[in-house]
């Protein structure tokens, strides 16, 4: 059976996405070759750590790009009082689920979005796609009908008594990424979550978030460091390999998200009083960015948002990522060459592979700071 690439999505968008977010259009077009490096498959993280703050956190200087190497538990040393941490909260699904066509052969099913309490849009893991009206068989040997398609996606109705969100937690498993090369298990329940999850939409972690512990949040409120959440359900762009022969041509999924009234006043006391925005994962930087294209200020958003980041793009809300390490030639390692500087990261990643750090999902994390050449630029 194949195994589908995660994809997410979140509510029915308040507004749709604006054309002028996708930021590839604003710069010079860039090569996916430009963003290439050899990655050994082995330092592809298979499993999360012992502990949520158990890996290394490598750190990148702002002014000269000089490499550190720290502990996750360092954190709350490496930032300074008055600081404000911005965490995405969306909640991952268990969103994948497993069937057979009623005329044979098995059937892997991955939510990319609920779009009512019994219909999801999906893509479909099966050796031939089925036409509309086809019919899927569940586990709990409840049906499931095709009933058409939208782009590469299929609309499903499930026809479960209970709503679908229930019907995934009981039949659901864990959406682990196409390179996590095992199925999900108990661990993956609690471990690709954050424990700060609180509103469901997504199917895919905000993996720099996992990081994370009570103890260390504890740690870094007592050092005077602040912590805010907005909302960003990870979408299909934010994974899938960019397939068009330059950074213009490329398209990203939206993705809906929501940064309300309150974060935003939070946000400009904190720059006001000299504290920096820290961005915890590229998703709470995409929708913070986002929220500031329009004005060059952070302004309260909510809808989708299909922004693409690349070398070029003019920073304005974000001062400091924490991020995963991330795979050759994605839009996530192109977003982190966009806000440390191409070169800096080349080096950065040829560094951490000489020093066996682990990748992806389940893998270490860096701290990175705002190139110069990439501060605010209100003209722009």
């Amino acid at each position: 059976m194949v195994r589908l690439g995660d994809v997410a999505g979140g509510p029915t968008a308040v507004s749709m996405p604006d054309p002028m977010l996708n930021e590839s259009a604003a710069v010079a077009p860039l090569p996916p070759a430009d963003f290439d490096f050899e990655l050994p498959a082995e330092l592809i993280a298979q499993t999360p750590a012992e502990r949520r703050d158990g890996s290394r956190l490598l750190t990148l200087s702002r002014d000269d790009g000089a490499i550190g190497h720290h502990a996750i538990t360092d954190l709350p040393a490496l930032l300074a009082a008055g600081d404000l941490l911005v965490f995405n909260d969306t909640r991952v699904l268990p969103a994948r689920l497993y069937g057979r066509k009623e005329s044979g052969g098995a059937v892997e099913i991955l939510i990319e979005r609920i779009i009512g309490a019994h219909e999801a849009r999906a893509q479909l893991g099966v050796s031939k796609k089925p036409k509309a009206g086809g019919r899927i068989v569940l586990d709990d040997d409840s049906a499931v009908t095709v009933v058409g398609r939208d782009g590469e996606f299929f609309l499903l109705r499930f026809e479960a008594v209970e709503p679908l969100e229930k019907l995934l937690v009981k039949l659901g498993r864990m959406p682990l990424p196409p390179y996590i090369h095992r199925d999900a298990d108990v661990v993956d329940t609690e471990r690709y979550q954050t424990v700060y999850a609180r509103e469901t939409g997504a199917v895919a972690a905000p993996t720099a978030g996992l990081h994370f512990d009570k103890p260390l949040l504890d740690a870094l409120a007592a050092r005077g460091i602040d912590s805010a959440y907005v909302t960003l359900h990870v979408g299909a762009g934010t994974f899938l390999p960019m397939k068009a022969e330059d950074t213009n041509d490329h398209v990203m999924h939206a993705e809906w998200g929501e940064l309300t009234d309150a974060v935003v006043h939070r946000l400009a006391a904190a720059k006001a009083k000299g504290g920096r925005i820290v961005a915890v994962g590229t998703t709470s930087l995409r929708l913070l960015e986002t929220a500031a294209r329009a004005t060059g200020e952070l302004k309260p958003f909510i809808g989708e948002t299909d922004i693409f980041i690349t070398p070029g793009f003019q920073f304005r809300a974000v001062d400091v990522l924490m991020t995963n390490f991330h795979l050759p030639k994605s839009t996530l390692f192109m977003l982190v060459s966009a806000f440390a500087g191409l070169e800096t990261m080349q080096a950065a990643y040829a560094h951490a592979i000489r020093l066996r750090y682990r990748f992806y999902s389940y893998g270490d994390a860096s701290l990175l700071f705002r190139a110069p050449q990439a501060q605010d630029d209100r003209s722009a």
